[in-house]
């Protein structure tokens, strides 16, 4: 996975541009810095596991309702049966 240049000299001169004193540009800097870095990247393999479990959840949840749907026709056709 490629990385993201950042150049803090640059962040840092753009801030004190904008009214930061030099301090506080640094630690906005370093703290945007350390932000980057403590980012987890998502692989493709957990999305592609992500993917598939979700999949499987849904697949689930309808056969389950297809069911319940398949014994309540069932039921329905069972009680007319009976009623003729």
């Amino acid at each position: 996975m490629g990385t993201i240049t950042f150049d803090t000299h640059k962040f840092i001169r753009r801030l004190e541009t904008a009214g930061f004193t030099p301090n506080q540009a640094e630690a906005v800097a370093d703290a945007f810095k350390n932000a980057q870095e403590e980012q987890r990247p998502v692989t493709q393999e957990y999305l592609d596991y992500r993917l598939k479990t979700d999949l499987a959840e849904l697949k689930f949840d309808l056969i389950k309702w297809m069911t319940g749907a398949l014994v309540a026709q069932i039921a329905v056709i069972a009680a007319l049966v009976k009623l003729l």
